[in-house]
């Protein structure tokens, strides 16, 4: 399937290219655009509802990344010139093929579109543009003339079933699925950057049960977001984000029954809880892939800075820059998290204990950048209660949800041993 995507898209460049060379009516210009439309039929042949995102160099092909085309350099102008975002969801005939050729092409070259109100209330089978909700100004507008985009409400559905799979398919058959894990951050970086505008977005827990995944998303974002705040580079801000993505892998092998218990673990369960760093970097390793770095940090992420935590090293050490940035974002959405055995902490009082642990449980400079990136960009966390919800636009309504339930959040919680707890499970 990614094979006719890459074809698709390399007849999209041609006929591109012809446009800037031939006129209307040419017969080059006409063999190029029956051969888009020959490639977007076959492609929906394969797939009901083909959807591409172009992020920069990035192209991701239905929530995975098409490396077939991996320096396809139009990814980046299509990504410039505010095409972020390209469906197909109907069948489209050879003049709407045309007609959408012609949009694409006045938007890459910085022409006026036809805003006409009948153009507009079209029906249309093919979709693009930023990725935006409605009301959005994804858009926006070059010179007097308004661009007609095409909006897209943009979920956390897909990243929730790719972290699901990624589960599914190493409990089930022991495999890591590493291409599914990869697509996952660069389609959060792409909820992150979609609007023009940064956004954090969280999902809420809605069953216990669903901890390991959400867990997982709201790490690697939060990992991916003081990444960005403290000015690492794009290629190292994704390599934050697998790490985070994949810091709790050790938990598939622990019982269920464990891992969910309503109540305080006792000292043989809280060993078999405290052994998934170790057999989450054995998991890792095991996969023969290059993924130093979420191994080491997998291994590393409960390891406090003067020592505690767990595993217990025999020779004292600095952890990796990235455990020790994944520590601080996990010990956050754990704590803002409601679990079986306590509620959630409010989000002031989560900051407070981070702040008072700088220097012993955690890193100080990147825990001052945490505490200070979660005061300026307060406004930018976004939390959705369910994956199926579209990303909002501003400031979100309910800001001061955080990650957690809404059930319990002024509950009492007593000292630090619960916010070590409830990063264990």
């Amino acid at each position: 399937m990614s094979e006719t995507a890459a074809t698709f898209l390399t007849a999209l460049a041609q006929v591109i290219s012809a446009m800037g060379l031939y006129e209307s009516g040419h017969p080059a210009r006409e063999r190029a655009v029956d051969a888009v439309h020959e490639q977007m039929s076959r492609l929906k042949e394969e797939h009901a509802n083909p959807a591409f995102t172009f992020l920069g160099a990035e192209i991701v092909f239905d929530n995975r990344p098409l490396s077939e085309l991996r320096r396809w350099d139009w990814g980046s102008r299509l990504s410039n010139a505010g095409i972020q975002r390209l469906e197909i969801p109907g069948a489209p005939g050879r003049d709407e093929v045309e007609r959408f050729l012609d949009e694409i092409y006045s938007r890459l070259m910085g022409e006026p579109i036809d805003t006409s109100e009948a153009r507009q209330t079209q029906e249309r089978a093919i979709l693009f543009g930023a990725v935006e909700v409605p009301g959005g100004g994804g858009g926006g507008r070059r010179g007097s003339e308004e661009i007609v985009t095409a909006t897209i409400d943009y979920t956390m559905e897909e990243e929730k079933l790719g972290v699901d799979f990624v589960h599914e398919e190493l409990r089930d058959h022991s495999k890591l699925h590493l291409i599914e894990a990869e697509a996952v951050v660069r389609s959060l970086t792409v909820a992150m950057h979609g609007d023009q505008a940064f956004l954090i977005p969280l999902l809420q827990l809605k069953r216990f049960d669903q901890y390991t995944t959400t867990h997982a998303l709201n790490v690697s974002v939060l990992a991916m977001a003081v990444a960005e705040f403290i000015g690492l580079a794009p290629k190292e801000v994704r390599s934050f984000g697998i790490s985070g993505l994949l810091h709790d892998l050790g938990k598939i092998t622990i019982p269920e029954e464990i891992l969910n218990k309503p109540g305080k673990l006792t000292d043989a369960e809280r060993e078999v809880m405290q052994r998934h760093p170790v057999e989450g970097a054995r998991i890792i390793l095991k996969s023969e892939e290059n993924l130093d770095l979420p191994a080491v940090v997998a291994y590393e992420h409960h390891i406090r800075l003067n020592g505690g935590g767990y595993p217990r090293l025999r020779y004292p050490r600095r952890c990796h820059q990235a455990s020790d940035l994944v520590h601080l974002c996990d010990v956050y959405d754990a704590l803002r998290t409601r679990r079986p055995y306590r509620s959630a902490w409010e989000h002031e009082r989560v900051i407070g204990y981070m702040e008072e642990g700088l220097g012993q449980e955690f890193e100080p400079e990147l825990g001052r950048a945490f505490v200070q990136m979660m005061a300026q960009w307060h406004d930018r966390i976004a939390v959705l209660e369910s994956e199926t919800d579209a990303l909002p636009l501003g400031t979100p309504e309910k800001e001061e949800a955080g990650a957690t339930g809404a059930e319990g959040a002024d509950a009492p919680v007593t000292g630090p041993e619960d916010a070590e707890s409830s990063s264990d499970a």
